[in-house]
């Protein structure tokens, strides 16, 4: 492992410059603006709350977080841990209890029963209290130590957004997710190369000001969807991806996208309503093109089926 790691971070200094794409308001949210290198470290310019959703992750959960207490006092001299314990049956939450007793640094936040990876995100920012949030899966497969990607971006934009670089997941995920990419620049003018990357950072006060509604894995998407509406800034910058070495992933699993399915209509239906709110620097218009575009898919779908049909009688 400590090979693979050394291999991925050489490969990424190598391509640093195609990997970094900014981004600045636009239309449609996403108006690339050139490459830059990024340095080796640049500190964060204020506090961070790394929030850490975790479900069954007793193999991973103490390395993550002694990981992210080495590593986040060389970019902030004020940080906090926020762990989400989203209803493990293994023991996780009894790890996580034991590092915040050894350490004030750390937060462990507790649900009684699984409310899902959107539910652990919730609870998460609620509870955060500094300048900046960032959020990262538990499951190693991030390391805390590429946040130095991120950090030359924050005090200039509003979302600094990893996107993996060459994801270390089975095929069908990387299917599953390519679909559901489409599907939400289509339906909510969200453009991201990777949008569901759980390598981000945010403006905490912009953040907490979001009334989020979805539980499931849709969660990045009504964030997008939202924060967009409210005109905020965008950096997307390549990261590695590590292969899981311990745990079980869910995420692919059919009734998670089933689920997110669901979620997708309903988060819809919902930003016909949405205003943002009345603190927001440059608002945007509700996304009527993804209207226009459904509804082509649908008229065409519908025509095409009809001759179907018909030819077959």
């Amino acid at each position: 492992m400590a090979f693979y790691r050394a291999f991925q971070t050489m490969r990424l200094a190598g391509h640093q410059l195609a990997s970094v794409v900014q981004t600045a308001p636009s239309a449609d949210g996403t108006k690339p603006a050139g490459s830059h290198h990024v340095p080796t470290l640049v500190p964060l310019p204020g506090s961070l709350s790394l929030v850490l959703p975790a479900h069954n992750e007793e193999d991973n959960i103490e390395i993550v977080v002694r990981r992210a207490l080495e590593v986040l006092p060389r970019y902030t001299g004020a940080f906090e841990i926020v762990v989400v314990n989203d209803g493990s049956r293994d023991h996780t939450g009894r790890i996580i209890d034991g590092l915040a007793a050894q350490d004030g640094r750390v937060r462990a936040v507790h649900h009684p029963v699984n409310r899902g990876y959107g539910g652990a995100l919730k609870s998460g920012f609620s509870a955060s209290t500094m300048d900046y949030v960032m959020f990262m899966d538990a499951d190693r497969q991030f390391d805390i130590g590429d946040v130095g990607l991120l950090s030359p971006f924050v005090a200039t934009h509003d979302i600094v957004a990893g996107f993996r670089m060459e994801r270390s997941d089975p095929i069908h995920r990387r299917v599953n997710a390519e679909i559901f990419n489409v599907a939400v620049r289509i339906l909510f003018g969200v453009h991201m190369r990777d949008l569901d990357c759980a390598f981000k950072i945010f403006r905490g006060d912009q953040l907490r000001t979001l009334k989020l509604t979805t539980s499931g894995a849709l969660i990045n998407a009504e964030m997008q969807a939202k924060l967009r509406r409210q005109g905020a800034t965008l950096q997307q910058v390549g990261v590695p991806h590590y292969p899981r070495v311990a745990g079980t992933a869910t995420g692919g699993s059919l009734r998670v996208i089933l689920r997110a399915m669901k979620e997708t209509i309903v988060l819809w239906v919902h930003m016909h309503r949405y205003q943002p709110p009345a603190t927001s620097e440059h608002p945007r218009p509700y996304y009527a093109l993804g209207d226009a575009l459904l509804g082509i898919a649908i008229g065409t779908v519908s025509l095409v089926g009809g001759r179907f049909f018909r030819r077959r009688r």
